[in-house]
């Protein structure tokens, strides 16, 4: 039952939820979601939203759904990068240790 008093839409079940994420209905009627744990680094940097809104749980949702693709996809590159600034440091690192070796 609502009271009028509550900001989180009622009522809460898996339906009416978004598992990492706290629902806020204002008192505009206009549906939030709130990530309940920051995005990394790499993903609030490529632009990764903590806080969204819909008109609709549906598209609550989908926009939900969106940044956590978003947030993946930014912390999927940023290793891609670190393993590509990394992989001359490494083969540096090889050709050192091969260069120390005796061939018979």
């Amino acid at each position: 039952m609502r009271d009028g008093s509550s900001t989180h839409p009622e009522p809460t079940s898996p339906e009416t939820t978004i598992p990492g994420w706290r629902l806020i209905l204002s008192d505009a009627g206009r549906l939030w979601a709130s990530r309940e744990k920051p995005f990394s680094k790499a993903a609030l940097y490529a632009g990764a939203e903590r806080t969204v809104d819909a008109d609709s749980l549906e598209a609550l949702r989908a926009e939900t759904d969106r940044q956590e693709s978003f947030a993946r996809e930014a912390e999927e590159q940023a290793v891609r990068e670190q393993e590509t600034r990394e992989a001359p440091a490494s083969k540096a690192r090889e050709t050192r240790e091969q260069a120390g070796q005796v061939i018979a």
